[in-house]
């Protein structure tokens, strides 16, 4: 059953507490409206906390300054090289403070995994890629690393566990943004090819589909176990 107030969702493990995942939403989304989708896949993973934070309503310059669930401004899809530093860096924190609870309950970081889909998983692969915890691993579905969040991530030389799943026929993120990125995990920050599960899904537009969870769910099993 969902737990917690409009702003934060959460769903409790049926099990043992073994593993958390944080899930972040999309840009102008609500982090309830994931629930079905996320209750679906907790039930393949009795032992797995889902801890679902809340964007807050910023202006977005792509929506010509209307208030919408954003994690960082954003002025054009696909996304270019417009970077909200402010505003990202209080969404990192936000994360960064959802992992701390984590551990402060008695869970180690590494049972922690980031997922996201767009901007969620943007910011997802931002924080996962920049922090000092040591992560079980990161999900980027229909996601992009910024340009501009590059170079703190060379610098911290980051290897964990990475999921990355894609449509083919994304009319917002293309492909291709998805396929430069692998090549900049791989060839920059040099995370071996193993640790690197890249999925493109047929026929998918900017959207989740059957199988990609189903893919994401096992690949959460083998990084939790």
């Amino acid at each position: 059953m969902l737990n917690g107030g409009p702003v934060d969702q959460l769903i409790p493990p049926t099990g043992d507490h073994k593993g958390t995942v944080i899930f972040l939403h999309g840009l102008g989304q609500f982090a309830e409206t994931w629930y079905p989708t996320i209750e679906r896949m907790a039930a393949r993973l009795p032992n797995v906390k889902w801890v679902c934070p809340q964007a807050p309503l910023r202006p977005v310059t792509l929506n010509q300054g209307a208030y919408r669930p954003s994690w960082f401004d954003i002025a054009n899809l696909p996304p270019c090289d417009f970077y909200d530093d402010q505003g990202t860096a209080a969404s990192v924190g936000t994360v960064e403070s959802l992992i701390q609870a984590e551990t402060r309950l008695g869970l180690d970081s590494r049972k922690v995994v980031v997922v996201g889909f767009s901007q969620g998983a943007a910011l997802a692969l931002i924080a996962s890629l920049t922090t000092l915890h040591y992560l079980g691993g990161v999900a980027s579905l229909s996601g992009w690393i910024p340009q501009a969040s590059r170079q703190m991530m060379v610098h911290l030389e980051p290897n964990l566990p990475i999921f990355w799943g894609h449509g083919t026929q994304d009319p917002e993120v293309p492909l291709s943004m998805g396929q430069e990125c692998i090549t900049f995990l791989r060839n920059t920050l040099h995370i071996p090819d193993e640790k690197v599960k890249f999925k493109p899904y047929e026929s998918m537009g900017h959207a989740v589909n059957e199988q990609e969870l189903d893919d994401l769910v096992d690949w959460l099993s083998s990084v939790l176990d």
